[in-house]
């Protein structure tokens, strides 16, 4: 097979695994469209089915949908503002410099990402029960909680991801930022953040994806409206709801959009930002 062919292959591949991926989504989209009788009794697609577009308006106006999209803002914006400075912070230090316990932390860190969640999940309800009834701390049904929780299980990965791109910028540029008379902390803050820009970008968009999508404790550890994200939200509308298929697949096109406009928007710096990380984590 010649050079031309396995181009033509690669590509036809490619696109069949991009189509293949896309399927899902397109389906939401199609689905969120349909009356929900057309959704249940899997009526076959024709053009001329009427789009009805009112699932939209009815997610909206029936259910508390704005509620939910408030509260997944909040819990993922200050996780990922909490989360991003501390993994900037501990990679700078784990990639810059050797200190008692520097290589079995690293090796900690790496430890915790091959732990289930699901193993950890009583002994934390426990605790978090056991700070609210004995302590004055309430954790479950807050949003300090959540946030604390997603801080929790998405540095350690964000600290890989950021200590590959710090290893990848040379040194020399802070030892020449000292001689010119900068302190260590000014010399990261001057030379290194500005330049590790697109891998801080990369970072923070890892943990909004990620902190969005986060279903199981979210429902696990919240009971109350006033602080349930998205995907519980999302969760309730069948059964509560009456198993309303239609605003299911409207609520879950409408909670991607976030998701699709915060990847595109940092596309470039995220596949930057995690090819750092593969060469040099």
């Amino acid at each position: 097979m010649n050079k031309r062919k396995q181009n033509l292959l690669l590509n036809a591949l490619t696109w069949a695994v991009v189509l293949l991926s896309l399927l899902p989504i397109f389906w939401m989209v199609l689905s969120s469209l349909r009356s929900f009788g057309e959704i249940t009794e899997g009526a076959q697609l024709s053009s001329e089915q009427a789009l009805h577009w009112e699932n939209y308006r009815d997610m909206w106006l029936n259910v508390d949908f704005l509620n939910y999209f408030l509260n997944s803002l909040i819990v993922c914006g200050w996780t990922t503002l909490f989360a991003t400075m501390f993994a900037t912070f501990a990679a700078y230090a784990l990639a810059r410099f050797r200190f008692r316990g520097s290589d079995t932390a690293s090796i900690a860190i790496t430890v915790t990402q091959v732990i289930p969640g699901m193993l950890f999940f009583l002994p934390l309800y426990m605790l978090y029960k056991n700070m609210g009834e004995s302590w004055g701390i309430p954790m479950l049904n807050t949003y300090h909680g959540q946030i604390f929780l997603y801080v929790s299980l998405f540095t350690p990965a964000s600290i890989w991801i950021m200590r590959g791109f710090f290893m990848s910028i040379p040194r020399e540029l802070e030892d020449a930022a000292i001689i010119d008379g900068c302190s260590r902390f000014g010399a990261f803050v001057r030379i290194v953040l500005p330049i590790s820009a697109p891998g801080i970008i990369a970072t923070a968009t890892f943990i909004f994806l990620l902190a969005w999508d986060e279903l199981f404790f979210a429902w696990m550890l919240t009971s109350s409206a006033e602080v349930q994200t998205i995907p519980v939200g999302i969760r309730l509308f069948n059964g509560q709801f009456q198993h309303r298929y239609d605003l299911m697949m409207a609520a879950a096109t409408v909670s991607t959009l976030p998701v699709l406009l915060a990847f595109f928007a940092c596309q470039r710096f995220f596949i930057k930002g995690l090819a750092a990380g593969a060469v040099k984590g």
